[in-house]
């Protein structure tokens, strides 16, 4: 990605969470951007996709940098507890990130991607080994389940009702109990110290 794009993206990330709409104008990136609109239509072939396109990149980025942050962590119920976690910190560290992906996780098909990714195969693992009380024809519920439960924390965060902490140690506990994970248990894996979230 060109730093003229990255510029364009970012810009474009900060305009799409305070509006909350699809469709910005060129001359409201080019002024948020602080670049020429011509500098816009040289980057950017796809106008009309630039949505979908900073969403691609926002789910690819994240997916990757929770994957690299937790490769040590081999239990999947605390990869799972990890994984929410992050997502309630960053909503706290980027106010912008947070706000965009509360406002296009569930209609916009590409962020929908990020929870079939990881925590998905997290989920299916411990389903496996005998961790949670579910059944498999469940999975696709708890799924659900744990994206609006992380949604409605980074809303509790970026609201100014919770700290991260509480927020994800509150969340995470409770959702881990839901699926059968006894009290002592959950409020170890939603207590356990956060490692960073390495960049890419």
């Amino acid at each position: 990605m060109t730093p003229a794009l990255r510029r364009i993206h970012q810009a474009a990330l900060r305009l799409f969470a305070e509006r909350g709409d699809s469709q910005i104008t060129i001359r409201d990136l080019a002024e948020a951007a602080g670049i020429a609109r011509g500098t816009v239509y040289n980057n950017l072939a796809h106008p009309e996709t630039l949505l979908e396109d900073v969403a691609a990149q926002l789910v690819d980025e994240m997916q990757r940098r929770v994957v690299n942050s937790m490769e040590m962590v081999e239990d999947p119920v605390q990869r799972l507890a990890f994984g929410m976690r992050f997502f309630i910190r960053r909503a706290h560290e980027e106010p912008e990130w947070g706000r965009f992906f509360m406002r296009f996780a569930f209609s916009n098909a590409t962020l929908r991607e990020v929870w079939t990714g990881a925590p998905t195969k997290d989920l299916e693992m411990g389903l496996e080994q005998g961790r949670y009380k579910i059944s498999t024809d469940q999975l696709l519920s708890v799924v659900a389940m744990v994206a609006g439960s992380v949604l409605g924390a980074m809303l509790l965060v970026q609201e100014g009702y919770k700290t991260w902490r509480e927020a994800g140690s509150d969340t995470t506990q409770l959702l881990l109990m839901g699926l059968g994970v006894d009290l002592e248990n959950a409020l170890s894996y939603a207590g356990a110290e956060l490692p960073p979230l390495l960049p890419l």
